[in-house]
């Protein structure tokens, strides 16, 4: 009885490879914002998007930059300190 050892290749993913080198590696289930006069960039739990007060983060940035975000990602328009102070709740 004999054995075949299949031979396995390591192929780089595009996008694992692309963020990493660019550093906007996102894990799964997260998702990036940017939040504040700075544009800081925040990973949250996908999981918050079901949230009512996060929710309304949504609903006000969508007034304000409907589907263009200047950051190219999801702008939440408020400070850095109402966005933690929100998320820390939240969790």
């Amino acid at each position: 009885m004999g054995f075949r050892i299949a031979k396995l290749i390591r192929m780089p993913s595009f996008s694992s490879t692309q963020a990493s080198s660019k550093g906007f590696e996102v894990p799964k289930g997260y998702l990036a914002v940017y939040v504040g006069d700075q544009m800081r960039r925040f990973v949250i739990p996908v999981s918050y998007l079901n949230q009512p007060s996060f929710q309304e983060l949504l609903n006000q940035s969508e007034e304000e930059y409907g589907y263009d975000h200047p950051m190219g990602g999801l702008t939440i328009p408020c400070s850095e300190d109402e966005f933690r102070n929100l998320t820390s709740r939240m969790n």
